[in-house]
């Protein structure tokens, strides 16, 4: 079953126009019954990489390439910034080294910021965005 884009009556399977409103409104698929749409659920797995890890296990999801897409590369993006922070905050140790990680400390969160934003972006309007390094490791993963 389907519904008009103009008026959202409901149209007989098969029909192309709106006999309610004129006949000249176009049809809107029903969105399945299965859940959520495959760019929704991508953009809901960069929220954190808990969803992205329940995205992974859950049936109706973890058979879209897109979805196990995005999911991996959630999760590959949240470890690399964990990282890199880690990685930063070890070097504070070192006696005037705090000068220089303590600027690169919100470079480096405004940059996974602008990131994280992007990719959420790019996910809701269907697309397979790649970040460079680790675009390549959740392609390989997603298959």
């Amino acid at each position: 079953m389907a519904f008009c884009n103009m008026c959202g009556a409901r149209i007989a399977d098969g029909a192309t126009t709106c006999a309610a409103c004129g006949g000249g409104a176009t049809v809107a698929p029903v969105v399945a019954a299965s859940g959520l749409a495959d760019n929704v659920a991508g953009m809901l797995a960069y929220v954190t990489f808990i969803p992205a890890i329940v995205f992974l296990v859950t049936p109706p999801y973890n058979q879209s390439r897109f979805v196990r897409f995005h999911s991996f590369q959630s999760i590959f993006f949240c470890v690399a910034i964990a990282a890199i922070q880690i990685a930063l905050s070890i070097m504070t140790v070192v006696p005037f080294l705090i000068f220089i990680t303590a600027p690169l400390h919100v470079l480096v969160a405004l940059a996974a910021l602008v990131g994280w934003i992007i990719l959420l972006l790019k996910a809701n309007q269907g697309q397979m965005f790649k970040l460079p390094v680790i675009g390549d490791l959740a392609e390989k993963q997603a298959g």
